[in-house]
């Protein structure tokens, strides 16, 4: 909570340096901001309400599938999961604790949280319409690999 605090008032305070310095560029400035915002927003409320969804209904039960005994069929059906869904951190931590918890082995948390926050195949039509097409598939193709590299090395070491 301090740190949105701490960002709200730096992004207010510049907000208030760049209207003094000049008011026409910081009005439309504004206008560009809000109007991307307009254009994402969609996409970006339904993610999260796929989100909220899948964490009432399944959190409790997901974790059975992708323990220690589901090997590596667990494993990557848990990254397919992430892959999906694709959520932040700041949502992924809550809903893989759940999953430790329930006894979901530590590799397919890992991987479900790499996957999860570095893939977007959810958020694919968006990133092709922002970046293109060759960098949004090339970009999830890697971070699907590397994702799983960390997984892997997380359930080794740990």
């Amino acid at each position: 909570m301090k740190n949105i605090i701490f960002i709200n008032s730096l992004v207010f305070i510049l907000l208030i340096i760049s209207f003094i310095k000049d008011k026409e560029k910081t009005k439309k400035s504004i206008m560009i901001a809000v109007k991307s915002l307009g254009k994402i927003a969609p996409a970006i409320l339904s993610v999260i309400m796929l989100i909220g969804i899948m964490y009432v209904l399944f959190a409790d039960k997901i974790a059975l599938f992708f323990g220690h005994e589901n090997g590596v069929w667990g494993f990557v059906s848990i990254s397919l999961i992430g892959s999906i869904l694709h959520m932040p951190a700041l949502l992924a931590f809550p809903l893989a604790g759940s999953f430790l918890k329930e006894g979901a082995s530590i590799s397919s948390v890992a991987a479900f949280i790499t996957t999860l926050t570095m893939i977007g195949v959810v958020t694919l039509p968006l990133e092709i319409k922002t970046l293109g097409k060759k960098f949004a598939i090339y970009r999830n193709v890697f971070s699907f690999a590397i994702a799983l590299i960390i997984a892997l090395l997380m359930g080794v070491l740990l």
